[in-house]
């Protein structure tokens, strides 16, 4: 293999827990900046006792906590194993982002599920995990994470705009890269599609058939989280003790309470679109197949929506988690201070060797 070519594998598992993403990456540095390929990427879905487990995760005890790390961790290991079967390329190293169990950067709390050294003994391929607990320890958020490599990666566009479990954002502004995360997404979609036997909304299409509710809108958008400024980051915690409470009391029927969750996406995203300068608009992760919802946004955004071939859209995270953890591995900044508070740039991860 050529010495200047570096092949990773990212793990992502995100909070609206519909599986494990994993992305075979390559990455070069030319004159004009770090270059990508994504090679090979797959989502393992999540069997029905995987997700009641990790569901269930933060109410465990400790010591039970910990088996399910450890457990998690073989876990993501073994199906690693198997996608890699039959490669002639095999990766330098894993990044593994985990699962989020806890997420509370106020009380100096982070919880990634998935210990990477069992993720390593298990693939035996030397593996990067634990990407936010230095940021925190730090004073950061510990989040979002991406904006280093959407810096580096896709700089040609104005906004890099993730729209998974929680929308994040991420531009260059006076010198600088701010991101934050801007409201729920997936998180909240797919749990009200499930009440209606669907593992989320295909195309938007139940949202698309109910009735918009301008209370609920209304009460939605002057949730306090919306007033902050600065480094901010969204967490299960505040999805269930916040958002949804408001949806219980209204309590119509899912298909309008669906269709007044993404009215309020679509202006909340919107909002931070257009307070900066028109431009491009990089549009990735689950929600950007949600057709209902894009063309909500885009009647609110000023700028152009850009959505990209089906690999970028699902498996960015995943390509980007294993960019930074080829960037730690190489001893390099991969959080920025100026997105998650802290008081420095760090080299975020935890190197398991095997």
């Amino acid at each position: 293999m050529n010495k200047n070519v570096f092949t990773v594998l990212g793990m992502m598992s995100g909070t609206s827990m519909d599986g494990m993403d994993l992305a075979l990456c390559r990455f070069w540095l030319e004159e004009s900046g770090w270059q990508y390929e994504i090679v090979k990427a797959q989502t393992i879905a999540y069997s029905p006792g995987w997700q009641q487990k990790l569901a269930g995760a933060a109410k465990l005890s400790g010591i039970d906590l910990l088996s399910l790390h450890n457990q998690y961790g073989t876990y993501t290991g073994e199906k690693i194993r198997q996608f890699l079967a039959g490669e002639k390329e095999q990766p330098l190293l894993v990044a593994s982002h985990g699962h989020t169990v806890y997420h509370q950067p106020e009380r100096g709390i982070t919880f990634q599920l998935g210990s990477g050294a069992t993720i390593a003994a298990a693939c035996n391929i030397d593996t990067v995990s634990d990407f936010r607990t230095l940021d925190v320890a730090l004073g950061g958020q510990g989040a979002p994470l991406v904006p280093a490599g959407d810096a580096m990666l896709f700089g040609e566009y104005d906004y890099c705009l993730n729209l998974g479990g929680f929308a994040n954002i991420s531009f260059s502004h006076d010198g600088k890269r701010l991101a934050f995360d801007i409201c729920p997404v997936n998180i909240v979609a797919n749990d009200l599609a499930q009440r209606k036997g669907s593992a989320f909304d295909r195309d938007g299409l139940l949202g698309r058939g109910g009735q918009l509710i301008p209370a609920l809108v209304n009460e939605l958008n002057q949730l306090t989280f919306y007033t902050r400024t600065g480094p901010r980051s969204l967490g299960r915690e505040w999805v269930e003790e916040a958002f949804m409470p408001l949806l219980e009391r209204f309590n119509g029927p899912v298909e309008d309470l669906l269709r007044s969750v993404y009215e309020h996406m679509a202006i909340k995203l919107s909002e931070c679109i257009n307070a900066g300068r028109k431009g491009r608009v990089l549009v990735t992760g689950g929600g950007a197949f949600n057709r209902f919802l894009m063309e909500l946004l885009r009647e609110k955004s000023l700028s152009a929506i850009v959505i990209p071939d089906e690999d970028l859209v699902s498996y960015k995270e995943a390509l980007i988690f294993a960019f930074l953890g080829l960037l730690r591995f190489r001893n390099e900044i991969n959080c920025l201070s100026d997105v998650t508070g802290a008081s420095c740039d760090s080299s975020c991860g935890v190197i398991h060797r095997v």
